[in-house]
């Protein structure tokens, strides 16, 4: 059996290709996986001890006033504070505005507690001096010497720009640095990681506050577990999607693997008929499938760590030396890749040696077709009945309960359905498929129709793993589209108004003529206002929303359309909420009690109602302009020409732009991202295709050669081979689509309508359209190698196939 192993090997190697090529892939992602977690994690946690170095404690769980008395309270006793954290302001470099939301921070008065990296100039030592990240300094074109105005309102730092800085990538990340005594402008928007503490008082420290005091070292290591257990989580989403690709290098493997044993089963009976025992042949093709796994499971090990390299040097060459190791995965991680390609191969091979080494000699030299029609088909299809049917009640169930664990458990029951039901289902389908096809194609339709459906189970089980990938697929285009949808709708009415100028003196005549004319401004309107006192916090600009409809505002609610008798004020602007929920609002000795609501977006005005204005003052001049934006308009050059209206002006720009760019831009990367790592299943997928179709030429190559003889020309012959692998694709694609798009409901009602009332199911057509595309492409081209094999066999050559 050694010798009939070894010319086995060297006989069927090429029909090996795909099955290995799948595991190949699915090893390889489970090794670049690894990978890219691991030097992640080095990368992100080698520095992420820097700025507690010289700290003997840490306090956390402050806000930004009780951080500024620990670091006040440690100058008077002679120790040593800073601290970690940031505020989000507004920012501008001479009269250019850069955006509303740089993050500043502060450098430690005391040199021992510095941390970060000067790459030009020096660290600020004194009020009115700023360091800049190097990074922000080269994106938005600050250099050594410029004037920078942080802030907004009252609460503004000039400073000029002494340095450029750079941080480590694990620590709190800040575009702009000043000394303490100028961050304290805004310590009420200070976000604060923690205060380092050092000296002789770091002992006492715990007596003297009522907040968490922790060793540095302790805080460190802690710092390093959450970062560690970020990276661990973006590592199992990975290895979802490599547990898909392996699944359907599964469905691959084993359809090669029945559809190969199938066309040796006559070689299996004369070993049998000369004295083979049945465990000799079932050894000889577990063998076989051993091989293919090592081997491959080794290639693919090899190749994913090239990939690997590669990828993380890429990362560190474009984004940032410190973001990535290069780090490669623990051993244990290489053997668990290696074994689960191992294990992966043998079982998807384990069904197909069993079935091909069961029959008796003398059957397995008779002609056999597989039928759905036998017993073992008839327990097929009611096991995949009851699967179906009980997936569908745990989904329904899932949709009452808003619960996650029965949406899971009824997709893969009822899909699980789907696949036992697949020789009935797919079979007809390509029927129905095949009799438009036939009538523009006319005899190479009909044959290749008649190719597909001839053996049912081999057809279900070659497009069960293209219906896997495009399901999939499907579903998260749907769910990332409605989401997108759903996502938008919040930002407008969270941000009814791209941009805002608000000024607390009247505005120029001319103003809104020269918005209007900005490029990129779609519609503009003037609000008008005048000055108020809001329950002693001092003058407030006041305006009333627009009236009417008018193109300028996103959204209806909120701030965009104010009930009478009531106000919207930015957030920050009362110290304290009322316990009655209303504020008293006084213009020229008029005074209203207003309901009280909050929110960002359009200023420092507090906004109300047109009615509501007119009650509280007779008189009221231009104080605010609200712009629309184009939606392809550059957000912060369009913010640019505004603020270069709104400085003369006396006005303060506010751009909500920088928000939605950025959202986008996560819905963006997330949908590139997730459509990128199904596509490597789907690329099994279709290598599983072009190799059942590869199989099938070999195993009617007398067929062919018959259809040859009789008339039928090389291009009908190529004609056929094309159109069936075009219609495997298309059903599978189509078919997926629309299982596909129904999860995506089922996922919709279950978990979005938890969040979201009324949540659209948004079908992003030109996408749908585009993956049934590219798979029908894909099938095609996947018959190319098969149809130029068949085409090249000659007739007479043909017929005297064994």
């Amino acid at each position: 059996m050694r010798t009939v192993l070894l010319a086995s090997l060297r006989t069927h190697t090429r029909r090996y290709v795909a099955a290995a090529v799948a595991v190949v892939i699915g090893v390889a992602f489970v090794v670049v996986t690894g990978m890219l977690s691991a030097s992640a994690r080095t990368g992100m946690t080698a520095s992420v001890g820097l700025p507690y170095a010289e700290a003997d404690v840490v306090v956390t769980g402050l806000d930004g006033a009780e951080a500024r008395e620990i670091v006040r309270a440690a100058a008077g006793r002679g120790d040593r504070a800073a601290v970690i954290g940031f505020a989000t302001e507004r920012a501008r470099v001479e009269d250019r505005l850069l955006t509303d939301n740089v993050r500043v921070g502060a450098v430690a008065d005391d040199e021992r507690l510095r941390w970060q990296e000067v790459r030009e100039g020096r660290l600020p030592d004194a009020p009115s001096e700023v360091a800049v990240d190097v990074n922000a300094a080269k994106s938005d074109r600050v250099g050594l010497g410029d004037t920078v105005r942080l802030g907004s309102g009252d609460r503004v730092v000039e400073a000029e720009v002494v340095g450029l800085v750079d941080t480590p990538s694990a620590a709190p990340g800040t575009d702009f640095l000043l000394t303490f005594a100028d961050l304290e402008t805004f310590v009420d928007g200070l976000w604060v990681d923690g205060v380092v503490y050092a000296g002789p008082g770091a002992g006492s420290l715990e007596q003297r506050t009522d907040r968490d005091v922790v060793p540095a070292p302790e805080h460190v290591q802690a710092v390093q577990a959450d970062i560690t257990r970020g990276v661990d989580v973006l590592a199992t989403m990975l290895l979802v999607f490599a547990a898909i690709a392996l699944f359907v290098s599964v469905l691959v493997i084993a359809n090669t693997f029945t559809i190969l044993f199938a066309q040796r089963a006559r070689d299996f009976a004369l070993l049998r008929c000369v004295g083979a025992t049945r465990r000799q042949v079932l050894r000889s093709v577990r063998v076989e499938a051993l091989v293919l796994a090592v081997v491959a499971s080794v290639v693919g090990v090899l190749g994913g760590t090239v990939l690997g390299l590669a990828i993380v040097a890429v990362v560190r060459r474009v984004v940032a030396d410190d973001v990535m190791g290069t780090t490669l995965p623990s051993p244990a991680w290489y053997a668990a890749a290696l074994a689960t390609g191992l294990v992966v191969t043998l079982v998807a091979a384990w069904l197909p040696t069993r079935r091909a080494t069961a029959a008796d000699p003398l059957s397995a030299l008779r002609p056999h077709d597989v039928d759905v029609r036998t017993t073992a088909g008839r327990v097929r299809v009611a096991l995949g009945l009851v699967a179906a049917a009980g997936g569908c009640a745990l989904l329904a169930l899932a949709i009452a309960s808003h619960e996650v664990v029965p949406m899971l458990a009824g997709g893969i029951a009822s899909f699980s359905g789907l696949l036992l039901l697949g020789p009935v289902l797919v079979p007809a389908a390509v029927r129905l498929v095949g009799a438009g096809v036939t009538r523009l194609t006319g005899t190479p339709g009909r044959i290749a129709t008649g190719n597909a459906v001839r053996n049912p189970r081999r057809t279900a089980a070659t497009t069960a793993s293209l219906l896997v990938g495009v399901t999939l697929t499907t579903a998260v285009l749907i769910g990332l589209a409605s989401s997108r949808h759903t996502v938008e709708e919040e930002m407008d009415q969270q941000y009814p108004v791209d941009l805002t100028m608000t000024a607390d003196a009247p505005l120029a005549d001319d103003l809104l003529a020269d918005v209007r004319a900005t490029k990129g401004v779609v519609d503009a309107v003037e609000l008008a206002g005048t000055t108020a006192e809001l329950d002693g916090q001092g003058p407030v600009t006041l305006v009333a929303a627009p009236e009417g409809t008018t193109g300028v505002l996103r959204g209806t609610s909120g701030v965009a359309s104010p009930e009478p008798g009531s106000i919207w004020l930015p957030d920050g602007l009362l110290t304290e909420w009322p316990e009655d929920g209303r504020v008293t609002v006084t213009v020229e000795g008029r005074t209203r009690r207003l309901s009280l609501n909050t929110g960002e977006g359009w200023g420092d005005a507090a906004v109300v109602a047109p009615a509501t204005l007119a009650r509280l003052t007779d008189s009221t001049t231009p104080r605010a302009v609200w712009a629309r934006a184009d939606d392809a308009a550059d957000p912060e050059d369009l913010a640019g020409d505004l603020d270069a209206l709104a400085v003369p002006a006396g006005a303060d720009l506010v751009s909500a732009l920088g928000e939605r760019d950025w959202v986008d831009l996560q819905l963006d990367v997330i949908t590139g991202t997730v459509v990128g790592l199904l596509g490597i299943a789907v690329v099994i997928a279709l290598i599983g295709i072009g190799n059942t179709l590869g199989l099938s030429v070999l195993e009617r190559g007398r067929e062919n050669a018959l259809l040859r003889a009789l008339g039928l020309t090389r291009r009908q012959l190529r004609g056929t081979l094309a159109v069936e692998g075009l219609l495997l694709s298309l059903v599978a694609t189509v078919v997926g689509v629309v299982v596909g798009a129904a999860y995506a409901w089922v996922a919709l009602r279950t978990m979005v309508d938890a969040v979201a009332d009324d949540a659209a199911m948004v079908l992003p057509w030109g996408q749908l359209v585009l993956v049934v595309v590219v798979a029908g492409l894909a099938g095609l081209a996947s018959s190319v190698l098969p149809t130029r094999r068949a085409v090249r066999t000659a007739p007479a050559a043909g017929l005297g196939m064994d």
